[in-house]
């Protein structure tokens, strides 16, 4: 049976937006979830591997007498540290992945009534490579004026630390509604900031009300996804205490310490996907209560059938 098309070029109330982002996933999840991976297989490894030099040398690290492999000691902070670069530029090209592929995914979805091709999604990112790679450096840049700012905010208690969620929200849907503008209409990078920007700050409120909302959901979505691994660890090193197991030069230890950072990491990296799937679903709303285009497209058609 085929899955119910969402029309997404609707003029929405809030609570309406939400639905239609669960609708969307409830509909598309599986199909979704299998291009995702397909896309995101090398960042899974490479995750993977990060987790593990990153635990073996932090472990390294606390207890000095780390043992790898046959035996051979090892430098542990050369572990730790590359570990960290390795994660960190993982995260990098991993955004730009996620950003890409979900905007690229849901603008397919709507321009074909709900029929995703896996290849028309690469030739999407193909076509706007120039633009992505600009504004994921532009969007640098503006993380690292967030950041100062945010080490200002840091001392004005309470305030300060509603003003950095909201900042950091505002960023959010800031960055995602670019990406969309990116995708839909093939947009360059000024046009699309100036939409992107537009959309954010002409419905502030909604926006940051939506980039909360969405957020609190998918941290759930990521508490659940790592709530297994959590669990296996604390049994672990409960027990492990109990029977006086040294931690720090265990190899089980390792395994296990690797397999939840990497499923925390995977579920970060997941979930801040599904978030620009959800600034895509506000995106077209915004769109289509400034445009009106899906309202007079469906007003013509009454008129020829008439």
């Amino acid at each position: 049976m085929n899955k119910p098309y969402i029309e997404l070029h609707n003029r929405n109330s809030f609570g309406d937006i939400v639905n239609v982002y669960f609708d969307f996933l409830k509909h598309n999840f599986k199909n979704y979830t299998s291009i995702y991976l397909r896309y995101n297989a090398i960042s899974i490894i490479l995750s993977v591997i990060a987790s593990y030099l990153l635990v073996t040398g932090f472990l390294g690290l606390a207890s000095r007498d780390f043992r790898f492999g046959m035996g051979n000691s090892v430098d542990n902070e050369f572990y730790f540290f590359a570990a960290v670069i390795i994660l960190f530029i993982i995260l990098f090209i991993t955004s730009l992945i996620n950003y890409s592929f979900s905007s690229a995914y849901l603008s397919e979805y709507a321009n074909n009534k709900g029929i995703v091709d896996s290849k028309n999604i690469w030739k999407r990112i193909k076509q706007n490579i120039g633009a992505i790679v600009l504004f994921i450096f532009l969007g640098f840049g503006m993380y690292i004026v967030y950041f100062m700012i945010s080490a200002v905010l840091t001392f004005i208690p309470f305030i300060g630390m509603l003003a950095q969620y909201g900042i950091s929200f505002l960023m959010s849907a800031l960055f995602g509604l670019t990406f969309m503008s990116i995708f839909s209409d093939n947009k360059g990078i000024g046009d699309a900031i100036s939409e992107g920007w537009g959309f954010t700050f002409s419905n502030f409120g909604k926006v940051l009300l939506y980039g909360f909302v969405i957020g609190i959901l998918n941290l759930l979505i990521n508490v659940f996804i790592i709530s297994f691994p959590s669990y296996l660890i604390g049994f672990y090193v409960y027990f492990s205490a109990e029977s006086d197991i040294d931690l720090m030069s265990s190899t089980l230890a390792s395994i296990i310490f690797t397999f939840g950072f990497a499923i925390f990491l995977l579920s970060f990296i997941y979930t801040q996907a599904l978030s620009q799937i959800a600034f895509g679903i506000l995106y077209y709303n915004l769109y289509e209560d400034k445009y009106n285009v899906y309202l007079r497209q469906k007003i013509e058609e009454i008129g020829v059938n008439e």
